[in-house]
């Protein structure tokens, strides 16, 4: 059995749409599963053992281009049994509808009839997470969801890890590594100022830890800033990769990582996905909907009146939902969660 992924366009979305892949070769271990996606998702869908080929989507998020899509289409007819959507939109439903693939499931979104003839009607109460929505089309309509559900985890080659710590001339050593990962692609409301961030790092400099800063070039100038609110001798301890490595070396970098501290961005799924000892840090969203996925993981957020909202930008201006959540709140979860560097060292003998 063939079976062709439409992929999201956003890097938590592709994390968490492996819990729909490990659904699948749960019920048929002799599928084959490809996906449907734009270039940047490759180095994701590479660390996942349940996915054949990722297949190069060139057009971007929002563009329509009929003929393009029906040019996709035409190329992949013949060769699937199933097509599964996970966008809801109406045009992404129109490259399976091309291909003539005999079963297309996805929810109904923006009215897809007869593009998808295994239509279904979204329940939110009874699927209120986004794991969910996604594990929910691996079965027949109305089928109760398996417990415990899975769980992402991407697979990291020990070689390219090598090559990427090579690269940029980092070590890892005995020394802790914490993971800052600053940025969020959806804006400014899920961003926690980088004085803060800068506060975290400066604490866990002084225990003798060094700070790798992650994100896109956007990123960059933000890790800048917590670079640049350090003193001298603390500052040359805190190494901005943000915008300097591709997507892949990222992924391998921070799985070198003893914990992360993330906004609510794709990188905290990744962090999530490679297992790694995780603060998450919530503003205008809320972790009811598409939280962390791993065992060592905690949540925090001030839970102020008018969050969550889900908006961009905070429509009051005064971001309080990140600006009053104090650094101090998440230097106490990294030490409930992986101690002090001596007890790691020990851990570690």
């Amino acid at each position: 059995m063939n079976i062709l992924i439409i992929g999201p366009s956003w890097v938590g979305d592709m994390v968490m749409a492996q819990t729909l892949f490990i659904c699948l070769r749960q019920q048929h271990p002799d599928c084959n599963i490809d996906v449907l996606a734009p270039d940047w998702s490759r180095p994701i869908l590479e660390r996942m053992p349940q996915v054949r080929r990722a297949l190069s989507f060139p057009l971007g998020h929002g563009v329509l281009d009929l003929a393009a899509r029906r040019k996709i289409g035409k190329q992949l007819k013949g060769q699937y049994d199933q097509a599964i959507l996970l966008p809801n939109s109406l045009k992404s439903a129109l490259t399976p509808f091309f291909a003539g693939i005999p079963v297309r499931t996805g929810w109904k979104g923006e009215m897809r009839y007869g593009l998808l003839n295994d239509l279904r009607v979204l329940d939110k109460e009874r699927y209120p997470l986004m794991i969910e929505r996604f594990m929910a089309l691996a079965y027949p309509a109305g089928t109760e969801l398996p417990q415990p559900y899975p769980r992402p985890h991407l697979d990291i080659d020990q070689a390219e890890r090598e090559n990427a710590l090579s690269a940029f001339a980092l070590e890892v050593g005995d020394r802790p590594v914490l993971a800052l990962c600053p940025g969020a692609e959806f804006g400014d409301a899920k961003r926690w100022p980088a004085q803060h961030y800068a506060q975290v790092a400066e604490a866990k400099i002084r225990e003798g830890w060094q700070v790798w800063i992650f994100g896109s070039k956007s990123d960059h100038p933000g890790g800048e800033e917590i670079r640049d609110a350090l003193i001298p001798g603390l500052r040359e301890e805190v190494y901005n990769l943000a915008g300097e490595t591709s997507l892949a070396q990222a992924i391998d970098l921070m799985s070198c990582a003893t914990a992360v501290v993330s906004n609510d961005s794709g990188l905290m799924h990744v962090a999530a996905a490679l297992n790694l000892p995780l603060v998450a840090v919530y503003g205008s969203t809320s972790p009811e909907f598409t939280p962390p996925l791993a065992d060592q993981v905690t949540m925090v957020r001030t839970g102020i009146e008018c969050s969550p909202c889900f908006d961009r930008t905070c429509r009051f201006g005064h971001y309080d939902c990140l600006r009053l959540l104090q650094p101090a709140l998440v230097i106490d979860a990294l030490t409930d969660l992986v101690g002090t560097p001596l007890s790691l060292q020990e851990f570690s003998i």
